[in-house]
């Protein structure tokens, strides 16, 4: 059986700002190839979350590959 974990997904209206995380520790947001998406990784370069800019004005899905050490 998989281990379950908690994801924390966090969104702010007035900035119109997604942010989702996969754990809750010390890290550095870094760019991804679409300008509303940045990953947020931890010292090692493990992704631990990630959020999107200009939510409400998505037209379609975002189409992003993050680093592929995701800390899930």
């Amino acid at each position: 059986m998989a281990k379950r974990r908690r994801v924390a997904v966090w969104y702010d209206c007035e900035g119109d700002f997604l942010e989702v995380l996969f754990e809750k520790k010390e890290g550095y947001f870094r760019e991804t190839a679409n300008d509303q998406v940045m990953e947020k990784v931890d010292k090692d370069g493990q992704v631990i979350g990630f959020h999107v800019l200009n939510v409400s004005r998505l037209t379609r899905p975002l189409d992003v590959e993050l680093a592929a050490d995701i800390a899930l």
